[in-house]
């Protein structure tokens, strides 16, 4: 059973060279950012892009990424009010 918890617990990324595998604080971060762009949206953009800039760009993704799954009607929101929003994500 412990070798399954760990394996649940593990998370991989794609990048160019592979497949990364993350820590589980690093996505429990993103999932955390996400809550707070959720919360910003109604703010207004500046407010979330605010919040993107502090992140690095692995943490931006992540986070676009979770969004985009927690709150679909949100993320529509915000991607209509700025379509140049994947612009923050360099």
């Amino acid at each position: 059973m412990a070798q399954l918890d760990s394996l649940v617990s593990q998370i991989y990324w794609f990048d160019y060279n592979g497949f990364v595998e993350l820590s589980h604080s690093w996505w429990e971060r993103v999932k955390y950012y996400a809550r707070l762009a959720i919360e910003r949206v109604e703010d207004g953009v500046d407010a979330v892009k605010e919040l993107l800039s502090t992140l690095t760009p692995d943490e931006r993704l992540g986070v676009m990424l979770e969004f985009e799954d927690a709150s679909p009607e949100k993320f529509a929101k915000l991607v209509a009010d700025t379509p140049q929003w994947t612009e923050w994500m360099a």
